[in-house]
Order: C-alpha cells, then sequence, then structure tokens
C-alpha cells in the first residue's frame, strides 16, 4: 500500500533534479583501459608481424572464454601466414629492381600489404559482428608507436564498449 502512495506523491522540480542527478551518477561506469596484443613473430614487414601471441591476457579474464580468444587470433595468424611469405619475395625482388624501374618495383609489396591489412580488418569486423559487439567488447588492428623505438607496429587492440544503462528511462 505504501508503494502506490509513493507512486501518486507529487514531487517540486528541484526534487525531481536531485533525483536525476543520484541517478546519473550511480550510472556511470568507469572505461576500462584497452587490451593491447603486439605482434610476438620473428618477421615484421611494413609494421605488421607474421603473428600474434595466442596467450589468454589476464584482462579478460571472465568476460571472455580463452577458446574464443584462441580461435580468433588462430585466424588472423593463418591471413599473416598465407601473406607474408609472398610479401617477402616481392619486396626482396623489387629492391634489387629498385634502381631500374626507380622504386616502381616496390609497389607490388606495398600493396600487398594493404591487402593483408583489409583482410585481416575484414576478419576482425566479421567476428565482432558475430560475437564480440555481443560480449561488450570491439576488436581493431591499430598502429601503434612502439616503446624501443620510433618505428610504427600494427597491434590488436580489444576496446570495452560502455553498457547502455536499460534501467534508466528514455
Amino acid at each position: 500500500m505504501e508503494d502506490f502512495q509513493q507512486i501518486d506523491a507529487i514531487y517540486s522540480a528541484s526534487e525531481i533534479n536531485e533525483i536525476d542527478q543520484l541517478s546519473t551518477h550511480t550510472l556511470e561506469v568507469s572505461p576500462q583501459e584497452p587490451v593491447i596484443i603486439r605482434g610476438s613473430g620473428s618477421t615484421t614487414l611494413f609494421g605488421l608481424s607474421n603473428r600474434f601471441d595466442e596467450e589468454f591476457p589476464q584482462a579478460l579474464y571472465a568476460k571472455l572464454a580463452p577458446e574464443e580468444f584462441k580461435s580468433t587470433v588462430q585466424q588472423i595468424n593463418g591471413v599473416l601466414k598465407k601473406s607474408l611469405p609472398i610479401n617477402i619475395k616481392l619486396l626482396i625482388c623489387g629492391c634489387l629492381c629498385c634502381c631500374c624501374t626507380l622504386g616502381c618495383s616496390l609497389m607490388p609489396a606495398l600493396c600487398l600489404n594493404n591487402r593483408t591489412k583489409l583482410s585481416v580488418d575484414k576478419l576482425i569486423d566479421h567476428e565482432n559482428n558475430r560475437l564480440y559487439h555481443k560480449l561488450g567488447m570491439h576488436w581493431r588492428l591499430c598502429k601503434r608507436k612502439c616503446a624501443s623505438s620510433n618505428m610504427l607496429e600494427y597491434v590488436l587492440v580489444i576496446e570495452f564498449l560502455p553498457l547502455v544503462p536499460i534501467h534508466r528511462p528514455d
């Protein structure tokens, strides 16, 4: 009976503003730091490593199954494994013929590298739509500066999407 009396109660505008301020403060969630997975391969060509580490990061415990993480990283490593040997051969041939072609012989290696990045991005987008957006995560391939030098490298970044407050009315 007491609950029904609260429903029919009339509040002033200042009381409503205080209630709204309290509810917005309780809904704010501090954003989590993204998880960064660096390349762990022995060869890096144009910033793209030949493989990423399949070890499950500590920050993903209780948020993602280790099998799903491993499966996604294995798929990415498969794309990299297919294209890197060809890319190295094209780069070596391009360097040998560079003087005669005024640098144009390096274009096939650069184009294949861009195609590899696009393939990895496409795979990551598919996995995001299939699984990770439902879990509140977003994977992407991103350029980051190396800690040891001024070189840039491509890393996998796993960001956590903000949760939508379902208890708050529109």
